[in-house]
């Protein structure tokens, strides 16, 4: 249930924007444990000087925001960062180029399925991994 929003500051293709989202859903798969289906992911295009990038950034540079309940541990944390990095650097974007950001909440703070706090619902999966 984690939505992420990816940062961009290049035009890429359709199909190449696609491959980052299917890249950076697989790295949450992998290290989060999400269910396959659960895909609320944002791509954001910026014009370059409206996104600058730290210094020795190209154009590739690439910010990752993803907003998650609390309960996952370091371990799995680490393995995300990892998978993102792995899943993005065959489209072309240096692993040195990737910035991720976790902004962890209690799920009692998310309001889902028709205004329910998350904390009352069953998710279908466990977010302690």
């Amino acid at each position: 249930m984690p939505n992420a929003e990816i940062e961009i500051r290049r035009q890429y293709t359709p199909d190449q924007e696609e491959s980052i989202i299917d890249a950076v859903h697989a790295a949450m798969i992998e290290g989060l444990k999400i269910p396959e289906g659960d895909k609320t992911i944002r791509l954001v295009v910026h014009e370059p000087h409206r996104f600058p990038a730290p210094p020795g950034m190209s154009d590739r540079y690439t910010l990752i925001n993803i907003d998650l309940f609390i309960g996952r541990s370091l371990d799995a944390k680490k393995k995300l960062y990892c998978a993102i990095v792995k899943n993005l650097e065959p489209l072309g974007i240096p692993a040195d180029h990737v910035k991720s950001l976790l902004r962890e909440s209690p799920s009692e703070d998310w309001g889902i399925r028709g205004g329910v706090p998350a904390s009352e619902v069953d998710l279908g999966f466990d977010v302690n991994v």
